[in-house]
């Protein structure tokens, strides 16, 4: 099995989300939400990376800020749409420090 240059030399870095709180929201499959979430921002860092994460050792305690989330009783869609504020937030320079 082949390795991918591209993919052997892109830097490594870790995105921990401690906790997830969805106030307003008790209708919606919370598992459901979770990997659509985490299918959505897989595919967001890979496809268009993380800034914050080029700048080096970077730490990022609370994301704030972020836009509000759609109207929705969809989970996969309402996991999307936190999953693309999640990247904006981490994309922004506001966030680093």
């Amino acid at each position: 099995m082949g390795v991918n240059p591209s993919a052997a030399d892109a830097p490594r870095f870790e995105i921990e989300i401690g906790e997830l709180v969805f106030d307003g929201f008790e209708r919606i499959d919370p598992d459901r939400l979770t990997a659509a979430f985490q299918g959505e921002l897989v595919r967001l860092v890979r496809e268009r990376g993380v800034p914050v994460a080029a700048a080096g050792d970077r730490a990022l305690d609370v994301l704030s800020g972020l836009p509000p989330l759609p109207a929705s009783s969809s989970p996969q869609r309402l996991g999307e749409a936190l999953a693309r504020a999640v990247h904006a937030g981490l994309s922004a320079e506001r966030g680093r420090r």
